[in-house]
């Protein structure tokens, strides 16, 4: 009881010492300073041991019997140092030293105890959200020597903290030290109480301005903007830069007019050139209210619905070229600028038309007539708005049904060979009438003859 009298003593005057040393709360290192004690007894049965004797126990057994099994030195003799490295996580260097004068119930000699521990512990405070309640658990390893004997241990801790203002801290502490050597290592717990403040001030973008100070504390900044930068260097800090990489006028709130204008760079469309408000900072050369950029005739006003440019008529028909559908090809009004086909034109088609030949009994046009063919979609090129009907007609010898399949395969067949030659397929329709419209009689040879032909016709 004695030695747990002078612990708690030696505590509170620790506690004195730290409240008088305190620094930053928001500084990341920590020192503590404690006492500690020694346990070898609640480790576990030894190989072999089938009950508890005098120098060992089972695990946690008498875990708080100080008086009988804890080795205290009534002195300070526990320091660490440690530092927060994020997320809860914090590594820390501890030395200790004590007098080992009994293992469970029995006196030994006066045995020396030094170790020297690494620790990283993981904190709950800020997951359980408390402002004063600090558990955490742990592992870590070191090197202990009893006497002249040392070896290596692993060890896992558990502690708590109370924190009794922002810098300082009561910690209670256990760590099971378990050694790795199995003939002369010696298993056992160590507690220690200490008090622990933080120190060394934070500055976590190193610009020399403590975080608590620091308006901008995860950016390296200036003293005369309370740490926070001004990148660009234009005397406004980035805070309230709208252009912080360039440097720029106050009048702009930071920002460049590079061209002049008064219309600063981020609002100008053309920022190199002078320009006008109305269009964004853009230039407008001709007044034609469309910018010099989107004007295809800049120097010559005209509407935007012709890009900027004047309406022309490169055909001279009359019709603008925006009105025109033939703007290259002379037209008529009344056709919307394009030629119109006349009734000459569709006479000098089916002159042309009705001299075209197929095999007999087929649809297939012979070889001679691909030259008239060619006249027919030169004429028609000519027209480039009008549609047109490729009519077939046959005589009446034979049956009606196939007269009239073989005049809807000879209108194909010119319609099909037309597209090839250039003529647009959409400008083309194709039908058969058969027999049934004849131009002369089916009595004679002459007449079967006029009959079988193919005509053209303008579709309406």
């Amino acid at each position: 009881m004695k030695h747990l009298n002078t612990f708690l003593v030696a505590t509170l005057l620790l506690l004195g010492v730290g409240v008088a040393n305190a620094q930053d709360a928001n500084n990341p290192w920590a020192i503590e300073v404690g006492v500690n004690a020694v346990d070898t007894f609640p480790v576990g049965l030894r190989d072999g041991q089938a009950d508890s004797d005098d120098l060992n126990g089972d695990l946690f057994e008498e875990f708080y019997n100080v008086n009988d099994h804890w080795n205290i030195v009534p002195s300070v003799s526990k320091v660490s140092i440690g530092r927060y490295i994020g997320d809860g996580f914090t590594f820390a260097a501890v030395g200790t030293v004590n007098r080992i004068e009994r293992t469970g119930d029995v006196e030994v000699d006066d045995l020396s105890y030094i170790a020297a521990d690494g620790e990283i512990k993981y904190s709950f405070k800020d997951l359980i959200g408390s402002s004063w309640l600090d558990p955490s658990i742990g592992i870590g390893g070191g090197y202990t020597w009893v006497d002249d004997i040392g070896f290596g241990t692993a060890n896992g801790l558990a502690s708590v903290r109370f924190w009794l203002a922002e810098n300082i801290a009561l910690n209670f502490q256990s760590v099971y030290k378990h050694a790795f050597e199995d003939e002369y290592g010696i298993k056992h717990f160590q507690h220690s109480i200490g008090v622990a403040f933080k120190f060394g001030g934070k500055d976590t973008d190193g610009d020399g301005i403590f975080d608590k100070d620091d308006e901008c504390p995860e950016t390296p900044g200036l003293p005369e903007f309370n740490g926070c930068p001004d990148t660009d260097g234009d005397g406004i800090e980035d805070r309230n830069d709208a252009c912080p990489n360039t440097p720029g006028l106050a009048e702009f709130n930071g920002c460049p007019d590079t061209d002049g204008d008064g219309i600063a760079d981020p609002q100008d469309a053309c920022p190199t050139v002078p320009g006008l408000a109305s269009l964004n900072g853009c230039p407008d050369a001709d007044g034609d209210g469309i910018t010099d950029a989107e004007d295809g005739c800049p120097n010559e006003a005209g509407p935007r619905s012709n890009n900027g440019c004047p309406y022309q008529d490169r055909d001279g028909d009359g019709v603008l070229d925006k009105d025109d559908q033939c703007p290259d090809v002379p037209g008529t009004v009344a056709n919307n600028g394009c030629p119109e086909v006349t009734v000459e034109i569709i006479q000098q088609l089916n002159d042309y038309s009705k001299t075209i030949l197929f095999d007999t009994g087929k649809s297939t046009i012979r070889q001679e007539s691909y030259a008239v063919l060619q006249n027919i979609a030169d004429i028609m090129k000519e027209y480039p708005n009008a549609n047109f009907v490729i009519e077939g007609h046959t005589d009446s010898v034979g049956r009606e049904s196939t007269n009239q399949t073989l005049s809807d395969n000879r209108a194909s067949s010119v319609r099909d060979y037309l597209t090839t030659i250039g003529m647009s397929g959409s400008r083309l329709t194709s039908v058969g009438y058969g027999e049934s419209r004849p131009i002369a009689t089916n009595a004679t040879k002459a007449g079967r003859q006029q009959n079988r032909r193919v005509e053209i016709s303008l579709k309406k």
